[in-house]
C-alpha cells in the first residue's frame, strides 16, 4: 500500500503550485481583482503615517484644534476605506475558490473511477481520502490567503521601505539591517518545513486508513476482542503524527522568532537614532513619528512571512499528493465506437482465428435445411466444432426449445460470424507489481466457452480462478494473449461497451449505502424498470427484500452490513442478471447460501443461463452441475476440459477436488 514518501530532491514549491493554474484560470479575473484590491488596501494603510506626519508637524505644532479634528477625520476615513477594501477582497475570492476546490475534488473522484484495479490494490483508501478532503482544504486556504498576501505583503514592504528611505535614508538603512539574515532563515526554513509537512500529510492518510478499516471491520474487532490492539495501533500512529506536528511547530517558532526579533531590534535602534537626530535638530518630530508609524505598519507584513511560507509549503505538498494520483495512468478506453458502428453489435476481429470469424457463405449452410447435409456444411465452415460438440449444441438447443423444436430449428443456430462465444487465446497474466522474475499467475490459457454455453471453472484454492474471471471485463489487463467475445477482442471494445456485454457477480458481494432496488439496478444500463428488478430478485431468490421496512426502497447501510452474508450474495447475483447480459461471469455466487436456498437459486438460474454465455467459478458439485462443461485450472493452466462425469472418470485431480467437496458437505 502507498503510505509515506519524502519529497523529491529537486522539488520546487513554485513548480508544484503552478500546476493549479488550469483550475484557477476560470477564476483568474476575480483573483487578480482581489489581489489589486488588497494592494490598494495595504497602500491605504501606508498613507496613515504620512497623515500623522502632517498632523504632528502642522496642526499639533501650531496648536490648531481645527486642523487636529480634520486630521482625525482623515485617519478615520482611511481606516474605514482599508477595512472596506479588505472585506471586498474576501468577497471576491470566497465563491470562486469554493468552486476551484469542488472542481478539483470532482476531477479526483472521476479519475479514481477510471484508474485500473491494480492501482487500488496498491493504494490505501485512507491516503486517497486524505488527498480528496484534507489536502484540497489546504489548497483552498492557500489560494484564499497566502497566494494573495505573499504578493500583497511583498508589494507593501517594498512601498513601505521606499517611503522610509525617502523620509530619512539613515534610519531606513538601520531598518534594512536584518533583511539578509531574515531571507537566509526563510530559505532554510522552506527546505526543512517542506519535508516535515509532507511527512505529516502522509501520516494523516495512514491514520485515516486505520480509522476507516476499524469502522468497516468493527464486527471482527469486537468479535475477537481486539479493540485494545486497534487502539494501540491508532495511538502509535497518532503519536507519530503528534511528533511531526510538534516538529512543524518548532520550525515555525524558530522562523517566527527570527522574523519578529530582528525587525523589532531594528525598530528599537531606529527609534534611538531618530530621537538623537530630533534632539540635534536634524529631524522633525513629525518625520520621526511618520517613520516609526510606517515601520510599525510593516510589522504585520514582515511577521506574516513565516506562516505564509508554512501554508504555502503545506499547499505545495498537498498539490504534489493530489497530482500523484491524477498523474496515474487511467484505463485505456479501448476501440472507440467499434461496438456501435458495426452490424450485430460489434466490430469483427480481423486477426482472430478462422473459427472465430468464419463467414457464412451464401448458398451453403445458411441455405441448407436442417439435417445431415447442413451439419456437414456447418462443420466444414467451423473447424473449431466437432461432431460431438455439435451434438451437444443441438441437444441443448432442443431442451431449451421444448415441444415446438421442429418449427424453430432453423432459427436456433446463429451464424458463427455473429456469435463465437467467449475465447481465451494463449492468455498469460502476471500482476503489474509482481517481480519480473516471478512466474505468471496464469500461463498460456486456451479456453473456448461456446455461444449459449455455461462452463464451470474448477481448481484448488489459489489456482487463479478469480484472476481469470477478472480479465474478461478488463479489471486487469492480460500480460500476453487475447480474449475475444463473439470474435471481438475485449481490448477493441470501449470499456462501456465491454461492460455492457459482460456482467459479473463477485465472490465477496459489495453493496452501497443506497436502496436495495438501486443496488440491484446498478447492473442494468439505466433502462431497467420494476419488472426487470422483480425478475432479477426472483432469479436470485431474494424475495426477502419485500419483507424489509420499505421493501426495495429500504436503505441497506454501508457495505450492506445490515443484511446477512447470504442476503448480500443474492442481491449481488440479482445485480448481475438484471441487465440480461450476453456474457455472465459468476465467481462462486452461491457459497454463502444454505442448501435449500442454493437449490432454489440454481433452479431459477438454469433459465437465465440458457440465454447467455457464462463462466462460473465453482467449488461445490451442486454448482458445477449448473454448467454444460467444466474446465479444470491447475498450476495456472487449463489442465482438462469436459463434462462433470467425464472429468470424474478421467482426471484424478478433478475427482479429488470434487470428492473433497462432497466429503466436506457431508
Amino acid at each position: 500500500m502507498a503510505t509515506t514518501s519524502a519529497p523529491a530532491p529537486d522539488r520546487s514549491a513554485v513548480r508544484s503550485l503552478l500546476r493549479l493554474w488550469p483550475y484557477v484560470r476560470p477564476a483568474r479575473a476575480r483573483l487578480f481583482s482581489a489581489a489589486f484590491v488588497a494592494i490598494v488596501a495595504s497602500s491605504t494603510g501606508l498613507v496613515i503615517p504620512l497623515v500623522l506626519k502632517w498632523l504632528v508637524d502642522g496642526p499639533v505644532a501650531d496648536r490648531d484644534p481645527a486642523g487636529v479634528w480634520l486630521g482625525a477625520l482623515f485617519l478615520l476615513l482611511l481606516g474605514f476605506a482599508e477595512a472596506l477594501l479588505f472585506g471586498l477582497r474576501r468577497w471576491l475570492v470566497a465563491r470562486p475558490l469554493a468552486h476551484v476546490e469542488a472542481s478539483m475534488r470532482a476531477d479526483l473522484y472521476r479519475h479514481l473511477q477510471r484508474l485500473p484495479v491494480s492501482f487500488h490494490d496498491r493504494w490505501a483508501s485512507g491516503q486517497l481520502l486524505s488527498r480528496g478532503i484534507a489536502d484540497l482544504g489546504l489548497v483552498r486556504m492557500f489560494l484564499a490567503f497566502p497566494l494573495t498576501f505573499l504578493l500583497v505583503n511583498g508589494v507593501t514592504i517594498v512601498i513601505g521601505v521606499i517611503i522610509m528611505l525617502l523620509q530619512d535614508w539613515t534610519l531606513g538603512l538601520v531598518i534594512l539591517g536584518p533583511a539578509v539574515p531574515v531571507m537566509v532563515t526563510c530559505v532554510v526554513f522552506e527546505k526543512r518545513y517542506a519535508e516535515v509537512a509532507r511527512r505529516a500529510q502522509d501520516q494523516v492518510g495512514d491514520l485515516t486508513t486505520v480509522v476507516e478499516e476499524s469502522v468497516l471491520g468493527i464486527r471482527v474487532i469486537k468479535g475477537f476482542g481486539r479493540h485494545r490492539s486497534q487502539a494501540r495501533a491508532f495511538r502509535d500512529l497518532s503519536g507519530k503524527l503528534r511528533g511531526t506536528e510538534l516538529r512543524k511547530a518548532r520550525l515555525l517558532a524558530t522562523i517566527w522568532g527570527v522574523i519578529v526579533t530582528l525587525p523589532e531590534m531594528a525598530i528599537g535602534a531606529a527609534l534611538v537614532v531618530g530621537v538623537v537626530q530630533v534632539a540635534d535638530g536634524g529631524l522633525s518630530a513629525g518625520t520621526l513619528v511618520a517613520f516609526l508609524s510606517t515601520a510599525l505598519a510593516l510589522r504585520w507584513p514582515v511577521e506574516s512571512i513565516g506562516f505564509l511560507l508554512a501554508m504555502s509549503q503545506e499547499a505545495a505538498t498537498a498539490t504534489e499528493r493530489y497530482f500523484e494520483v491524477m498523474d496515474e495512468e487511467v484505463e485505456e478506453p479501448g476501440a472507440a465506437g467499434s461496438p456501435a458502428s458495426l452490424p450485430g453489435g460489434g466490430a469483427r476481429d480481423s486477426a482472430s482465428p478462422p473459427e472465430d470469424r468464419a463467414p457464412v457463405v451464401a448458398g451453403t449452410s445458411a441455405s441448407l435445411p436442417a439435417g445431415p447435409a447442413r451439419d456437414s456444411a456447418f462443420l466444414r465452415e467451423n473447424p473449431a466444432h466437432d461432431s460431438a460438440s455439435l451434438s451437444e449444441d443441438r441437444a441443448r438447443d432442443s431442451a431449451s426449445r421444448g415441444a415446438d423444436a421442429p418449427a424453430r430449428a432453423a432459427s436456433v443456430v446463429r451464424p458463427p460470424a455473429a456469435r463465437a462465444g467467449l475465447r481465451f487465446h494463449g492468455v498469460t497474466f502476471r500482476y503489474p507489481d509482481a517481480p519480473a522474475d516471478s512466474p505468471p499467475v496464469l500461463q498460456h490459457i486456451d479456453l473456448h466457452v461456446r455461444p449459449g454455453e455455461s462452463m464451470a471453472l474448477v481448481g484448488a484454492t489459489g489456482s487463479g480462478k478469480t484472476t481469470l474471471t477478472a480479465l474478461i471485463p478488463r479489471l486487469y489487463e492480460v500480460t500476453s494473449g487475447r480474449i475475444t467475445l463473439d470474435g471481438v477482442g475485449v481490448t477493441e471494445l470501449s470499456r462501456d461497451a465491454l461492460r455492457a456485454k459482460v456482467a459479473v457477480a463477485f465472490e465477496e458481494p459489495t453493496l452501497f449505502s443506497a436502496a436495495v432496488g438501486d443496488n440491484v439496478l446498478m447492473g442494468a444500463d439505466g433502462t431497467a424498470g420494476t419488472a426487470e428488478l422483480e425478475r432479477a430478485l426472483a432469479v436470485a431468490q431474494a424475495d426477502f427484500v419485500h419483507a424489509l421496512p420499505q421493501g426495495t426502497d429500504t436503505q441497506v447501510g454501508e457495505q450492506g452490513l445490515s443484511l446477512s452474508g447470504g442476503q448480500r450474495q443474492r442481491l449481488a447475483l440479482a445485480r448481475a442478471v438484471v441487465g440480461r447480459p450476453e456474457f455472465l461471469v459468476l465467481d462462486d455466487p452461491l457459497s454463502a447460501l444454505d442448501v435449500h436456498t442454493e437449490a432454489a437459486v440454481e433452479a431459477a438460474l438454469r433459465d437465465v443461463l440458457a440465454d447467455t454465455t457464462a463462466l462460473i467459478v465453482a467449488h461445490r458439485p451442486s454448482t458445477v452441475l449448473l454448467a454444460d462443461r467444466v474446465a479444470l485450472l491447475s498450476g495456472g493452466r487449463i489442465a482438462a476440459v469436459g463434462t462433470h462425469q467425464e472429468l470424474l472418470r478421467t482426471n484424478a485431480e478433478y475427482a479429488h477436488l470434487m470428492s473433497g467437496e462432497e466429503e466436506g458437505a457431508r
